[in-house]
């Protein structure tokens, strides 16, 4: 298999070009999953408070035998929990569940324009940063207004924003600012998640010509675009495939036609969506 290229961040830390998802998830899952995942190579793991699974990803953690200073761990704040104070304190609780003495990559996982507490919660993680306590700290599903406020009131960019990214959904404009700001785009459902992209017959037709896999095609599309997907399995043979995407490249004619389809969401607007 090939090496997994890393991305460096705005803040000067890398981060692996591919993780494991863990949503929907639950403790004992995605603890299996993360011990298999790290045996096989992975390095960067992805959960949540929202995902209920942080247990289960640090016994995963714990049990996969890599030292813990190569695996990149990212966990996010709720919704619940915006404003200066109630970020720290939910992220201790993260911290906590995952059992770990400081996390890696610390998201807002959605900005609740209408509750209007993402900046209050971007200057409690700023503070997280600078304690050592949190190595990288970055936003989820958030729009370029939503990253130009927090640059604009605490002068610190994100280092990620994680984002619904798929050939349903390119996200041409969104990505096109990340990296006017230097910011790396995650791709959340990176396989487009209850849609039939798999099934569709170009991207089975360029898999078939290459000699891999549906999600492989998918996947390497995410790569060559500068993304860093997380696609989420519990299958060792699935997550061994999903890992290895790095052997093969996709010709421009191959990655306009990965994409050339009808553009739509497949999850919430970050504009109205609230998940508490």
């Amino acid at each position: 298999m090939i090496g997994i290229p890393l991305h460096t961040l705005n803040d000067g830390t890398t981060i692996p070009g591919i993780g494991l998802g863990t949503w929907p998830m639950d403790d004992a899952q995605a603890e299996q999953a993360v011990a298999d995942a790290l045996e096989l190579g992975y390095r960067l793991v992805d959960t949540a408070t929202n995902y209920r699974n942080e247990t289960g990803v640090g016994r995963g953690v714990a049990r996969g035998g890599v030292p813990r200073e190569e695996v990149v761990v990212t966990t996010k704040l709720p919704g619940r929990h915006h404003g200066y104070e109630e970020t720290l304190a939910s992220f201790e609780e993260s911290r906590r569940r995952l059992g770990l003495e400081y996390v890696d990559l610390y998201l807002i996982h959605w900005p609740l324009p209408r509750v209007d507490k993402y900046v209050d919660s971007w200057r409690a993680m700023i503070k997280l940063r600078e304690d050592g306590l949190v190595r990288s700290i970055g936003v989820s599903n958030f729009t370029p207004q939503h990253i130009e406020r927090l640059e604009k009131e605490t002068g610190v960019l994100p280092s990620v924003n994680q984002i619904e990214l798929h050939p349903l959904f390119p996200q041409y404009e969104l990505r096109a600012f990340h990296t006017g700001k230097d910011i790396v785009t995650e791709s959340w459902s990176p396989l487009g998640r209850g849609s039939s992209l798999l099934e569709d017959p170009v991207v089975k037709g360029i898999a078939d010509a290459l000699g891999v896999t549906p999600g492989q095609i998918v996947l390497r599309w995410h790569t060559q675009l500068g993304a860093l997907p997380i696609p989420k399995s519990g299958n060792p043979q699935r997550q061994r495939e999903n890992l290895d995407v790095h052997g093969f490249t996709l010709d421009a004619t191959q990655m306009a036609a990965v994409a050339d389809r009808t553009h739509r969401r497949l999850g919430g607007d970050p504009e109205v969506h609230e998940e508490f």
